[in-house]
């Protein structure tokens, strides 16, 4: 073959279009990633049903988010190790198959202990799934087309955390909490079968190693970015696992508009998602100053002015603005921090991200149960003004272009 057909072959499979299959593959990774990560958080809409069902405190029902938190938090980082050389299509399987099961041993538990229980083996398939699924979304489609997959990827979670507890809440208002587990169960299944069908074999390509995560913490934009995340997503989900009972007992709203209310969020929510999308790519810093900003002053005037239902609805929809933009902004953050290692450091965030979902949870509880149910909200205030705080303090290598961040 000559040069000149040599790259004609070369430019015709630079052109050659992505088989469906593959991109059906991304989206099922996607889809996964978005069940996973509701059924993390789906306790929280229903903390007074499962709480007055097993008999036991709202506080204590928090424990439902803090302990799959605290195992995903430890899963990411382990469980790629851990596999070793595994085909990891198996092994997405497996945590789905472990997802799908937990989830149904938690929809008939008899008691609390059970249902922690069910919780923690929801940990390990949400850290491990989230670990692999990005990766390997990126193995799926030609170099070109990475960012897409990657973005396809993200933005199941994004949706799990501004839809998925709303629709959750709405199915259990209507029926059961039970019942909401059992929905997320047959979305599970139905992953589980896409998986089986549309990935192919991914055999591992090289073995994880542990000591790169903490190299990453080296990069002093990368701690920054990491302490973000940990002061904003703890601080937000100290109130949110109690959103529920707040807005019953501080804006009088009635248990059954609890749901449709927390759907408003969720747009809100995926509102503040592109926004904060188009605002990171001029100035990241100043976008999750205005992030921060925006939370603390929903969360600290709630307790004061957000004593009837309309202004309870209307605080909560700024609540949702603002965590809405949240996921994207210290993401966008870690991908300029560390752009020559973005795997390393992604799985670090993701890592901090569970361990503050469960320890904002876990302190949220504690002052539920020996403060004022108020307290939650100030304590979320709090960590969201320290993130302006520690954004402004720090001088960053963030102004990097716009071009610099993958697509």
């Amino acid at each position: 073959m000559s040069l000149l057909d040599s790259r004609k072959a070369v430019a015709e499979s630079v052109d050659e279009p992505v088989p469906l299959r593959r991109w059906l593959a991304v989206v099922t990774m996607a889809v996964g990633t978005f069940a996973l990560v509701t059924v993390e958080s789906l306790p929280v809409g229903l903390l007074p049903l499962i709480g007055g069902s097993l008999h036991v405190s709202e506080g204590t029902a928090g424990l439902m988010v803090t302990v799959p938190g605290l195992v995903a938090s430890a899963t990411a980082p382990l469980l790629p190790v851990a596999i070793r050389r595994l085909d990891r299509r198996a092994v997405l399987v497996g945590l789905i198959v472990l997802m799908v099961a937990a989830n149904a041993l938690s929809a008939m538990a008899p008691t609390f202990a059970v249902l922690l229980g069910s919780r923690f083996l929801i940990g390990v398939s949400i850290g491990g799934f989230w670990a692999l699924a990005a990766g390997l979304a990126v193995r799926l489609v030609p170099e070109r087309f990475v960012p897409r997959a990657i973005s396809v990827v993200f933005a199941g979670a994004t949706a799990a955390n501004v839809l998925g507890v709303p629709a959750g809440t709405l199915i259990g208002g209507f029926t059961s909490w039970r019942v909401a587990f059992v929905a997320v169960a047959g979305l599970g299944l139905l992953v589980l079968l896409a998986l089986l069908v549309l990935m192919p074999p991914m055999p591992a390509q090289q073995a994880v190693q542990l000591r790169a995560l903490p190299r990453e913490l080296r990069n002093p934009v990368v701690r920054v970015g990491v302490l973000t995340t940990f002061l904003l997503v703890s601080g937000h989900f100290a109130a949110f696992t109690f959103i529920s009972p707040l807005l019953q007992s501080v804006s009088g709203i009635d248990a059954t508009t609890v749901g449709p209310l927390l759907l408003a969020f969720g747009a809100a929510g995926v509102l503040g998602n592109f926004l904060a999308g188009a605002a990171a790519e001029r100035d990241i810093r100043a976008t999750i100053v205005t992030i921060s900003v925006l939370l603390t002053a929903v969360l600290a005037l709630f307790p004061l002015i957000g004593r009837t239902p309309v202004s309870g609805a209307v605080l909560l929809i700024g609540w949702g603005l603002a965590f809405g933009g949240v996921p994207v902004g210290v993401q966008t953050w870690i991908l300029k921090a560390a752009p020559e290692s973005t795997e390393a450091a992604t799985a670090l965030n993701t890592s901090v991200f569970n361990l503050a979902i469960a320890l904002g949870a876990l302190f949220g509880g504690i002052v539920a149960d020996h403060m004022a149910l108020t307290g939650v909200l100030t304590t979320g205030a709090v960590l969201a003004v320290l993130t302006s705080l520690a954004l402004w303090s720090t001088r960053s290598a963030q102004e990097r272009p716009a071009a610099s961040l993958p697509r």
